[in-house]
């Protein structure tokens, strides 16, 4: 409860006005002094203000995409007593902005009734949990004050799926979903050869056997899983944006979301980790328990918070222990602006300690200033050194999806 002193001038000038009608014997003036006494004496008689309000928040697409309008439809009820003037602020996602109407509602609440108000917001790439609501109840003469929240639990998911990780051939001897080199179980054809004894009925080529009276075997070319750690650059100097957009560690955690569940989906072997404040990891696994782990870190991570970190972890011990923790196997598919040279060094440094590592660089620069486009070279240099080195970079403008992104790469890779 905080005092708004709304009626302080008033109050004053009340009792300057009874001081000067007793001075002068004007019985006016002294009942315009009562009146002020009344505006101080009314707080202290009245009860304060106790809002208990019920929230609820409808999004006309909870889905959409990138740059889709979504209304908002907010719907307060009071389920307390009489509210003479709330003022309620809803809790906009911070990344994303809000493209008409307003989130902000005044109203006066008598016991069980509703205010419905909306607005409209665009999308962006990520998940956008709403924050909780800001209310401002006063009594009925302003002179006093209640601030509170009121949650919903809200999400917009602007995530498009099918975002295939780009993968490199680096394989188990397990089903997955990377085509090998040599025949087995799958469905893309690989070659035919003689008949063996065992052999299964149905992959006998028939048709040959009828036209040359030889049997046949057909065989397809054989799918394995990866183990694949999708590794997020959540460094300070990451979260780089333009002006009113969300800044690349947002991108970079929407990427790994989708990439966690098309791998998942694969049946690969999946796990996360992050560089910044503090490093995250998840080992990599399989099944609908660790799929749900890796989204949870996700979202709750501090790594992955929404603001970037005043202070961070030593990043070489970082890349240390991320060394140390990587299975030998593992493959790792970077999600970086690449805003300096160290976390290309880092990229140059796991790869060559044997895993193999694809960079997808969300690209947030832009050409409005000298700074600006002189960031935008030093990320061209950077993309070319990982070029030469051998490591595959998919540009990602985060105004197209992800999916249509990786396109230009081939679907498939031979292990």
């Amino acid at each position: 409860m905080t005092e708004t002193h709304r009626w302080r001038g008033v109050i004053a000038l009340s009792l300057a006005a009874g001081a000067v009608g007793l001075a002068v014997d004007r019985p006016s003036m002294l009942l315009l002094a009562v009146v002020g006494v009344v505006f101080a004496a009314y707080p202290r008689v009245v009860a304060d203000p106790e809002p208990k309000l019920r929230l609820e928040r409808r999004l006309s697409n909870s889905t959409p995409r990138p740059g889709d309008e979504v209304t908002v439809t907010v719907t307060v009820t009071n389920e307390g007593g009489f509210l003479p003037d709330v003022r309620i602020v809803d809790g906009v996602p911070a990344l994303l902005s809000v493209s008409g109407g307003s989130p902000r509602n005044g109203a006066v609440f008598w016991p069980g009734r509703s205010v419905r108000f909306s607005y409209r917001i665009q999308a962006k790439h990520g998940k956008h949990p709403f924050e909780p609501a800001t209310v401002v109840a006063r009594d009925l003469s302003g002179a006093r004050e209640v601030e509170t929240t009121v949650a919903a639990d809200t999400e917009l998911d602007c995530t498009a799926t099918g975002a295939e990780g780009p993968l490199r051939d680096k394989t188990l001897d397990q089903v997955g979903r990377i085509v090998a080199q040599k025949g087995g179980s799958g469905i893309e054809f690989h070659r035919t050869r003689e008949y063996r004894a065992g052999d299964a009925m149905h992959r006998i080529d028939w048709n040959r056997y009828a036209r040359t009276g030889s049997l046949t075997t057909v065989e397809y070319r054989e799918e394995n899983a990866a183990t694949v750690v999708v590794l997020v650059d959540a460094r300070r100097v990451a979260y780089r944006s333009t002006t009113d957009e969300p800044h690349a560690v947002a991108y970079s955690v929407s990427a790994a979301e989708q990439l966690l569940a098309s791998l998942h989906r694969d049946r690969n072997l999946v796990g996360l980790a992050a560089f910044g404040r503090e490093q995250c990891w998840l080992e990599p696994g399989a099944g609908r328990s660790h799929r749900a782990n890796a989204q949870r870190l996700l979202a709750t991570h501090t790594a992955f918070a929404s603001l970037p970190p005043t202070e961070e972890a030593d990043h070489e011990e970082q890349v240390e222990q991320l060394r140390t923790r990587l299975p030998s196997a593992a493959q790792v598919v970077l999600l970086s602006p690449l805003s300096d040279q160290t976390i290309v060094e880092t990229a140059r440094r796991l790869d060559a300690y044997g895993h193999r590592i694809s960079v997808i660089s969300p690209d947030v620069t832009a050409d409005e200033s000298v700074g600006q486009r002189l960031a935008g070279v030093e990320r061209e240099n950077r993309l070319s050194e990982l070029r030469k080195a051998d490591i595959p970079v998919v540009e990602w403008d985060p105004e197209t999806p992800l999916a249509a992104a990786l396109l230009d790469r081939p679907r498939r890779v031979r292990a």
